[in-house]
């Protein structure tokens, strides 16, 4: 390489290395920025899960009591529920036909 061809390139370098400092700069705040909205996702994440967590121990303590305190007749108590729920859902009663005349 000729000296003029070394003396143009200097300056390119030159103007290179600033560039080169604010564009990585520029992506250092961009990483930043993502772990930042990364942590406060997760946060919020654990504060959901937190709370369902404690709901669902609510609800096992709910039922803890319940088979402790009522003993075990739990599924005669299911059993009589299903059976009305039989009973509500079918048309009981005896079906009136009026059409047909009893004879006395």
């Amino acid at each position: 390489m000729d000296a003029g061809a070394i003396g143009a390139l200097i300056p390119i370098f030159a103007l290179m290395i600033p560039i080169v400092a604010i564009w990585t700069r520029h992506q250092q705040k961009i990483a930043e920025m993502n772990v930042k909205s990364t942590a406060e996702a997760t946060a919020e994440k654990a504060a959901q899960y937190s709370s369902r967590v404690a709901d669902l121990e609510e609800r096992v303590r709910v039922l803890e009591r319940i088979v402790t305190d009522g003993g075990y007749n739990v599924a005669t108590q299911i059993e009589a529920l299903r059976d009305q729920r039989r009973v509500e859902g079918d048309d009981a009663g005896v079906a009136l036909e009026f059409a047909r005349k009893e004879k006395a």
